[in-house]
């Protein structure tokens, strides 16, 4: 289930003119040369999941990504032989086992893990359409697990491998501290999944693992298009962020890569806005 919001499976970095957006891939630095990277939430090639995937891959990572099932392994195999991933493993976090599985044959393919992407969100769309009073318990109940505590889960098995200090990241949106229309009850979720990424930073620092929370701007992504009047949230971000560009996938990715990277070995904990500036608007 990959990222249902905005940010859903939730973008290229800017030359400093405003009227020219490009992608700076041609001459990445290898900043996670030998570096370890499983991807979770990878939908197809406009996945917020997949720009993270191939960025750690220009900056000379290893990759593993999982796909949901059988249904959606067509369009996610095409993208592991594009970037030449390691390893392409099922995983549907609401199936018992299979998360198990997937970090035995991680264990046994790579023996630790030095990068981790949770881009997964999922909520019913009568519960995700209906407002957050109208929401249904069972509803919130699936929202809360899949879209954050999942996460949690990926930590507690990616920990251990993490033998050499880490990164962990979870894709949120505006929506969780701020009211965004027909955002709904992923608001208070993508809270939750934020304060879950401060309270790991704190309980995993002294692992040397570090947890970050990223909130990219609108992107049209397949997840996206549950969210009613997506279009509206799109042309408000293109209007009203302080730099008038959209965002892709990839300026997601290559915020991650940095993240990652030895060059923000002190940051931890933080919620980053990928989003032009949109977040520090009225």
């Amino acid at each position: 289930m990959p990222d249902t919001a905005p940010d859903a499976t939730h973008n290229t970095t800017h030359n400093g003119d405003a009227s020219t957006h490009t992608s700076p891939t041609q001459a990445l630095p290898p900043l996670l040369a030998g570096k370890k990277a499983l991807v979770v939430g990878v939908a197809n090639g406009d996945s917020i999941a997949t720009g993270c995937a191939r960025a750690f891959r220009l900056c000379g990572a290893d990759v593993a990504l999982t796909y949901q099932n059988d249904k959606a392994r067509p369009h996610v195999e095409p993208i592991a032989q594009e970037i030449g991933a390691e390893m392409l493993l099922p995983l549907d976090v609401t199936q018992p086992g299979q998360m198990d599985a997937v970090f035995e044959a991680l264990q046994t393919r790579w023996g630790r893990l030095d990068l981790l992407v949770h881009s997964i969100a999922f909520a019913p769309k009568a519960d995700l359409q209906s407002g957050l009073l109208q929401s249904s318990a069972e509803g919130f109940a699936m929202a809360m697990d899949i879209s954050c505590h999942s996460f949690l889960r990926l930590a507690r098995r990616a920990a251990p491998m993490m033998t050499e200090g880490g990164t962990l990241f979870a894709m949120s949106y505006l929506g969780a501290n701020k009211v965004v229309p027909n955002y709904n009850l992923m608001g208070p979720v993508k809270a939750a999944l934020e304060a879950s990424c401060r309270y790991l930073a704190y309980e995993l620092g002294p692992q040397g693992i570090r947890v970050h929370a990223i909130s990219p701007g609108p992107i049209a992504t397949r997840a996206a298009s549950g969210l009613k009047e997506f279009d509206v949230l799109l042309a408000h971000a293109a209007s009203e962020a302080p730099l008038h560009q959209p965002i892709d996938t990839m300026d997601v990715g290559l915020t991650c890569a940095h993240l990652a990277s030895p060059l923000a070995r002190h940051l931890t904990g933080s919620t980053v806005y990928v989003d032009g500036g949109l977040n520090i608007m009225a």
